[in-house]
């Protein structure tokens, strides 16, 4: 397959690595117009079988007419290259399976708004006849209260029997339905039954079929009932209905929804409406698909004004990484930070400034105070300073075409020779040499203390 080249796949430029998972490698990345996007490449031993690719190809047209506000929507998709990838809004919160582990169970309002926010999404995926295949808990993004779902439809390539052999992640345990373990196709049904675990395990912090080896555990999905104790009232008896070990006799997505109670005061962000945008092209080289409209995001909520604060930052309970919480930008909402990588590369600009104009003082004051005892040395201070500013320079000029970079590198190398000439004319031997030991002095001071 390839990896991207250098930090650009196609027409996005990856930021960082999100982490990957059984079909794909994820990073955060940014689109042509520099909105935030999630990037998710195909690992070789999938983008390596064709059938696998086909199907996903068939089903990716379905899956980009998805959409609404509980959906991390598909927005593009490439799978006829080296690095086959499919492109995501980005949602930027926390996993619920991280959530409990750092907060512990889910409960009372923030529970009825994860049931009903999973009900509407699995309404949507299945109203485009498109299946998950693969929910649980780390496939749910909670973001300022609400969950959205990622990765639905990605795990058709797993009935690809290549791939399976190639060591793809059929499903998390605990979380497949009876069928699907007794090896018949995943429907509906299936996602329903994922469904009901991933809010048992919210609502008790527990496995809803316990831990163990995969068969273990597979036996208790199919022979066993599963343990919902501590789960609310309101809550059990429609996922005894969900977990039902036939299939035919679980609930539709939107039958739960109407079985679920409102949430109290909160009405929402108001629901999606379609836009076109530059997403409209999806490069596949299967069956030439019929003209749809393009995606569109989750429509945004209105826009805050330049004299608005951010809202601050609410604290975790945790002490690592998975304790923060972050917000998420959408498009339409004004972003007052500048782009991770133009941040990146203003800290880069500084570094790199500091350094070259503080190495040429040091080496100006250096060949200045050997040049009456040690010439040799002070020569050789100077051409070495020199040989790397002009290396800078020409990678500058001719890899990174950036000129202004070249003729800073230039300046440094001629400013630092004039700097020598002066410094020797006008101060003597011992007190350059004096000056010079001071600041090699207070550099290792600074390192050591850094």
């Amino acid at each position: 397959m390839g990896t991207p080249q250098g930090d650009h796949l196609g027409p996005y430029r990856l930021l960082s690595r999100l982490g990957a998972g059984g079909f794909g490698e994820v990073h955060l990345a940014l689109d042509p117009e520099g909105r935030t996007v999630a990037v998710k490449v195909l690992h070789p031993h999938v983008a390596a079988d064709t059938r696998a690719l086909a199907r996903l190809a068939r089903e990716v047209e379905a899956m980009r007419r998805v959409r609404g506000r509980h959906i991390a929507e598909v927005l593009d998709a490439s799978l006829d290259g080296r690095s086959p990838y499919l492109v995501t809004r980005y949602i930027q919160g926390r996993p619920l399976n991280a959530v409990v582990a750092v907060e512990g169970p889910v409960h009372g309002e923030e529970l009825v708004r994860l049931a009903r926010g999973l009900s509407e999404a699995l309404m949507a995926i299945h109203e485009s006849g498109v299946i998950h295949r693969d929910l649980k808990p780390s496939n749910v993004i909670l973001a300022d209260g609400e969950p959205v779902v990622i990765d639905f439809g990605i795990a058709a390539v797993v009935d690809s029997a290549s791939v399976t052999a190639s060591g793809a992640v059929l499903g998390t345990p605990g979380y497949l339905a009876p069928e699907v373990l007794e090896g018949q196709e995943t429907r509906t049904e299936g996602d329903i039954f994922a469904f009901a675990a991933t809010l048992a395990f919210a609502a008790t912090g527990r496995e809803p079929y316990g831990t163990g080896s995969v068969a273990a555990i597979g036996y208790r999905v199919v022979h066993h009932e599963p343990d919902l104790e501590g789960v609310p009232d309101w809550l059990a008896a429609v996922l005894r209905d969900c977990l039902a070990p036939d299939p035919a006799a679980r609930p539709t997505a939107g039958e739960i929804h109407g079985r679920l109670p409102g949430v109290v005061g909160a009405a929402g962000p108001p629901p999606p409406k379609p836009r076109s945008d530059t997403f409209s092209r999806a490069r596949i080289p299967v069956a030439p698909p019929a003209p749809a409209a393009g995606p569109a995001y989750a429509e945004p909520p209105p826009a805050r004004s330049k004299a608005d604060p951010l809202p601050p930052p609410v604290s975790g309970s945790g002490g690592d990484v998975h304790s923060l919480s972050t917000r998420e930008w959408r498009p339409g909402q004004p972003d007052p930070r500048p782009p991770a990588e133009v941040a990146m590369r203003r800290r880069r600009a500084r570094v790199r400034l500091i350094w070259i104009i503080g190495t040429g003082v040091v080496a100006a004051l250096g060949a200045a105070a050997a040049r009456s005892a040690l010439p040799e040395v002070s020569l050789l201070l100077l051409a070495a300073y020199g040989s790397g500013v002009a290396i800078d320079a020409a990678v500058g000029l001719f890899a990174r075409k950036d000129v202004g970079r070249a003729l800073l590198s230039a300046g440094s190398g001629v400013g630092a020779v004039a700097l020598f000439f002066l410094l020797s004319s006008i101060f003597s031997t011992f007190t350059l040499a004096l000056a010079f030991a001071t600041v090699i002095v207070v550099l290792v001071v600074l390192v050591v203390a850094g």
